[in-house]
């Protein structure tokens, strides 16, 4: 948990908790600040997110159920690392290379190149969970890793054009933070035209 020296945090309160997040109710007063704040936050594990790029051009995506928002969305292929909160760039590359097998099928050819995009902050409002985005290329299909037939909910895995690609992003199709932050930060890093 990021708790820099110019902030007071007066108490944490847990609330909740599962394997997967914790939800507090914290006091804390900001720099500069004599107000005390009352804020329920969500702490979750660290994520990764990874845009898979073939040697053809085309992107892989997967079609997931996403049950709170009940939406069946096209997403970039992601999952949270497990372990430290604070994990090391050698687990963070070593989930996204786990990830994108088991989540697609698909996975970086030899000599291929894992490209770390930075991260960014999810829902920044009430929670601090971290993705970190990677671009992998080229991959491809290997047979191993989870089918999406055998996942509870993901429901098919595709590649896709970048044509393709930001027409579904334009046409609202795809929804999802973390693709549209990987997206975002592929453009603007001018690794996509």
């Amino acid at each position: 948990m990021n708790n820099p020296d110019d902030w007071q945090i007066l108490e944490i309160n847990s609330l909740f908790k599962n394997p997967y997040l914790e939800v507090f109710q914290e006091r804390v007063i900001l720099p500069g600040e004599a107000r005390v704040r009352e804020w329920t936050v969500v702490r979750r594990k660290q994520a990764v997110v990874i845009a898979p790029l073939t040697s053809k051009g085309n992107f892989v995506l997967i079609h997931q159920a996403r049950i709170p928002v009940r939406k069946m969305l096209w997403e970039f292929p992601a999952g949270q690392i497990d372990g430290s909160s604070e994990p090391g760039m050698e687990i963070i590359r070593d989930t996204a290379l786990r990830e994108l097998t088991e989540e697609t099928g698909y996975s970086l050819v030899a000599g291929g190149d894992l490209t770390y995009l930075g991260h960014y902050y999810s829902s920044q409002g009430f929670c601090d969970e971290t993705p970190h985005l990677f671009l992998a290329r080229p991959v491809r299909a290997t047979g191993f890793g989870r089918k999406p037939e055998d996942s509870e909910s993901i429901v098919e895995c595709r590649e896709f054009s970048l044509e393709d690609l930001s027409q579904m992003i334009a046409d609202s199709v795809i929804q999802d933070a973390n693709t549209l932050a990987l997206y975002a930060r592929l453009s603007a890093k001018r690794l996509i035209p």
